[in-house]
C-alpha cells in the first residue's frame, strides 16, 4: 500500500511538472544551451528593449563563462543598461567594469560605475569592487600612453626648430603679444641654439598654417591659442606637425595624435580647490561664482569633482559682479537675520576678481562667520604687493603660480623655475600680464622637451608643477598659500607649527 501511494504520488507530481513546462513561458538560459550564446544574441533582435538587455546579458555571461572574453565585453557594451531592472543593473556593472578592466578600457569602465550615482540596492563588497574598479579607470585615464606621445620624427633629436603661430590681430592679439614676448626674452636669456621663427596666424587657415610650418622645415609648432581652433585640432585623428596648443578644446578627450594641449586653466584650479577642501576633512561646501560662462564653467568643475570624492553643495550662488556682496554672501552662508546658519556648512568657494573678492571675508565677519574657511583661485591675486588692500584677504587660502607666491610655492625667489627669466619679465609694468608671461616661458620649454614625453612628467614650471595627461594636455598642478598681514604666505601642514606660534603657545599655557 505505501508502494503504491508513493508511485502515486510520484507520477502525479511528473504530470504535474510536465504541466507546468507546458504552460509557462521558458526563461533566457532555458530557450538555447548554454555553450550558445550566438542564438541568444539572435533573439535579442526580435525582442522589446527590456527583454532583449536580459538576453544580452544573460549572453555576456555565457561568452565570460566560457573564457571569450572579448566576445563578452562586446555583448555586455551593446546592452542598454537602463532597460534592466535594478538588480540586473548591479549584475551587468560588475560584469562588464570586470571585463572593461581586462581588456584595458577605463572608459567602459566609467560607464559601469556610473551605477553609484544611481543609489542602486547592492551589498557593501559590490559597491566596494565598483569603487576600486573607478578608482583604477581614472588613475589609468590621467596616465600616459607611451606609443601615443611617441614622436619617431624627433627621437633622439635636439629640438631646435620652432615656430610660434600666434595671432597679431583680433580679440586674442594683446594676449598672444605678451606669450611671444615673453618666449623672445627668455630665448635670447637662455641664449641656446633654438630658432625661434613667429607667424601671424590671423592671416591662416590651420591646414595653411602647417603647410607653412611643413614649408619651414619646422620641428614643432606651439599655437593656437583660440578655443575653436584647438577644438577643431583636437577631433582630427592626427596633425601633420608635432603642436603645442596653447589652449585647451572644449570636448571631453583630445583624439589627436600629436596635438598637446596646454593653458593656463582656472577649471583645472577649481577641481584642486574641492580636492583640497576635501583632504582638509569638508563634506559640506557652499560655492559662490559670477554669473557669466566664466563662472559657469568654473562652478560646474568645482561642483563635479566634489560630488565625485563624495562631497555636498549645501548652497550655490552664482552673483552679479555688480550688485552688493552681501546678497550673495547672505544667500551663501544662509543669513537669517543678521547671524549665518553653518549648521550645513564646513567651508566656503570663491571665484572672484579682486576688487570683489575683498569684500568677501569682511561681510562674513559681519554675519559671524569670521571662522568659515575660504578657498579661491588665483584670480583673487593680484601678484602684486598690496599690503593694505589685502589685509580684508586674510586666511584666505588660495593657489597660484610659483612666480607669483615664491615664498609659498618654493621659499624664496633665488630657487624660483628659471630665475634669470623671472627677475627680467618682473621688471614689466603690468602685472595683470605676468601670468601670461611665465605661460609663454612655459610654452617655450615644454616645446623644447616633446622629443622625450617623460621629460613632462613633474617638470618644475614657472606656472606650477607640469603633468601630461593621457590624451595630451597638460595639467598644472599649483602651490598653496594663505594671506597672513595682507601678504601671501605658505599653509602650514595640519599639526605643525613654526616656531613662533610654538612659542605664542607656550606663553599661553
Amino acid at each position: 500500500m505505501k508502494q503504491s501511494l508513493r508511485g502515486f504520488l510520484a507520477a502525479t507530481l511528473m504530470a504535474l511538472l510536465v504541466a507546468g513546462c507546458a504552460t509557462q513561458p521558458p526563461g533566457v538560459v532555458d530557450r538555447v544551451p548554454d555553450e550558445d550564446p550566438g542564438r541568444l544574441l539572435s533573439q535579442a533582435q526580435e525582442q522589446a528593449p527590456g527583454e532583449a538587455a536580459r538576453t544580452r546579458l544573460e549572453a555576456a555571461n555565457i561568452f565570460a563563462r566560457q573564457g571569450q572574453r572579448e566576445d563578452a565585453f562586446e555583448a555586455a557594451g551593446a546592452i542598454d543598461e537602463q532597460a534592466l531592472s535594478e538588480s540586473d543593473r548591479v549584475r551587468w556593472a560588475l560584469l562588464f567594469s570586470e571585463l572593461a578592466r581586462a581588456v584595458n578600457e577605463p572608459d567602459s569602465v566609467l560607464r559601469a560605475a556610473q551605477v553609484l550615482d544611481e543609489e542602486l540596492p547592492m551589498q557593501a563588497d559590490q559597491q566596494r569592487t565598483l569603487e576600486d574598479r573607478q578608482r583604477w579607470a581614472r588613475e589609468a585615464l590621467d596616465r600616459p600612453d607611451p606609443e601615443r606621445f611617441t614622436l619617431p620624427e624627433l627621437e633622439g633629436e635636439t629640438i631646435n626648430r620652432i615656430l610660434v603661430a600666434l595671432p597679431e590681430s583680433g580679440a586674442l592679439s594683446s594676449v598672444a603679444e605678451t606669450i611671444a614676448s615673453a618666449m623672445r626674452r627668455h630665448h635670447d636669456i637662455k641664449g641656446d641654439n633654438v630658432q625661434l621663427s613667429f607667424l601671424d596666424a590671423s592671416r591662416y587657415s590651420l591646414n595653411e598654417l602647417y603647410d607653412r610650418a611643413q614649408q619651414m622645415n619646422t620641428q614643432v609648432m606651439i599655437g593656437p591659442l583660440d578655443k575653436e581652433q584647438v577644438s577643431q585640432l583636437e577631433q582630427r585623428d592626427s596633425v601633420p606637425v608635432p603642436t603645442l596648443a596653447l589652449n585647451y578644446g572644449s570636448g571631453e578627450r583630445n583624439q589627436a595624435r600629436r596635438l598637446f594641449q596646454y593653458g593656463l586653466s582656472a577649471e583645472d584650479e577649481a577641481r584642486q580647490a574641492a580636492r583640497r577642501a576635501w583632504q582638509d576633512g569638508h563634506r559640506q561646501m557652499a560655492l559662490m561664482v559670477p554669473d557669466n560662462n566664466w563662472g559657469q564653467r568654473v562652478g560646474e568643475a568645482f561642483w563635479n569633482e566634489w560630488h565625485r570624492q563624495g562631497g555636498e553643495i549645501s548652497n550655490a550662488v552664482r552673483y552679479n559682479p555688480d550688485n552688493p556682496v552681501s546678497d550673495a554672501v547672505k544667500t551663501a552662508l544662509n543669513v537669517r537675520g543678521e547671524r549665518a546658519q553653518l549648521n550645513e556648512i564646513d567651508a566656503l568657494f570663491l571665484l572672484a576678481l579682486p576688487d570683489y573678492a575683498r569684500q568677501v571675508p569682511p561681510t562674513m565677519d559681519y554675519y559671524y562667520a569670521p571662522d568659515l574657511p575660504l578657498y579661491a583661485t588665483s584670480h583673487l591675486h593680484e601678484g602684486r604687493g598690496q599690503t593694505r588692500l589685502d589685509q580684508d584677504l586674510n586666511d584666505v587660502m588660495f593657489m597660484d603660480i610659483p612666480w607669483q607666491i615664491p615664498d609659498a610655492a618654493v621659499g624664496g625667489e633665488e630657487v624660483l623655475p628659471f630665475y634669470d627669466s623671472y627677475q627680467r619679465l618682473r621688471e614689466e609694468p603690468d602685472a595683470s600680464m605676468f601670468r601670461l608671461m611665465a605661460m609663454g616661458v612655459d610654452a617655450y620649454e615644454i616645446a623644447t622637451r616633446l622629443s622625450d614625453f617623460s621629460a613632462l612628467e613633474g617638470f618644475d614650471g614657472s606656472t606650477g608643477k607640469l603633468f601630461l595627461t593621457a590624451d595630451g594636455r597638460i595639467y598644472r598642478e599649483l602651490p598653496w598659500a594663505k594671506f597672513q598681514n595682507g601678504i601671501p604666505a605658505p599653509i602650514l601642514i595640519p599639526g605643525l607649527m613654526s616656531s613662533e606660534e610654538d612659542n605664542n603657545e607656550r606663553n599661553d599655557d
